[in-house]
């Protein structure tokens, strides 16, 4: 039997964990892992860096600090696990560096960097850029997989959930606020989002992820993903 594969997370929130471990349990079938969220749950390892798209930010540069500028020098990361997730909501290009109260570091893809959706994938492959920068990167590391859902992850566990709903099909990755869509279900299937919520749908969420892996960037991730796990 396989050694479970060991993965670390780093994402905006809690209930990322929740939609990740999902979608993982989905494509692994049979094969166990283990993920640790390393962001932004903090530890006496790796510190605490805050939640949401700046606290990300925080992770990569300390990462990055530790690996000698690049995220792919840091041992302390890439010996602990087999696998590194880096997730980031495209909605995140919108922003600016301001509304983190930092100033962009030398060698930091300009924010904002959103482009008009459809596509999605104009906006999500300057995000990627943009991600990568953080970490010292031009290029996704080995061992790690990058994931920037469009516009957010709600938009994943809407078509994993919701698959009826009208707002899933093509357009569902440029529409601002999935999570909008949660209470317009029948009353007895609503939901929030929130870590309560997601915690008690986590067994419907690995089921519909194969609706949500029709989602253009749910399926770069998926693609990655299970690249990433056949080196190891």
């Amino acid at each position: 039997m396989s050694d479970p594969v060991r993965v670390a997370l780093v994402a905006e929130g809690p209930t990322d964990r929740i939609i990740m471990e999902g979608a993982i349990r989905s494509m692994l079938g049979e094969r166990t892992f283990m993920l640790k969220q390393i962001q932004p749950e903090g530890s006496l390892v790796f510190g605490e860096q805050g939640t949401g798209w700046c606290g990300v930010y925080r992770w990569c540069k300390q990462a990055a600090l530790r690996g000698n500028g690049h995220l792919s020098g840091d041992r302390l990361v890439f010996s602990t696990y087999d696998l590194l997730l880096l997730h980031l909501d495209a909605d995140v290009a919108e922003n600016n560096y301001k509304d983190c109260g930092v100033q962009p570091a030398p060698g930091d893809a300009v924010l904002p960097c959103q482009r008009p959706c459809p596509p999605a994938f104009d906006t999500t492959n300057a995000l990627r850029v943009v991600l990568l920068s953080w970490c010292g990167e031009t290029v996704v590391p080995g061992k790690t997989v990058v994931c920037v859902p469009s516009k957010s992850t709600e938009a994943w566990v809407l078509a994993a959930l919701f698959p009826e709903d009208p707002a899933v099909g093509p357009g569902l990755e440029c529409l601002a606020h999935p999570e909008s869509r949660f209470g317009q279900q029948p009353i007895s299937k609503r939901i929030r989002k929130s870590q309560r919520d997601y915690q008690d749908q986590s067994d419907r969420i690995e089921s519909g992820w194969p609706t949500a892996a029709l989602l253009g960037e749910a399926a770069r991730f998926q693609a990655d993903f299970l690249q990433a796990v056949q080196t190891i």
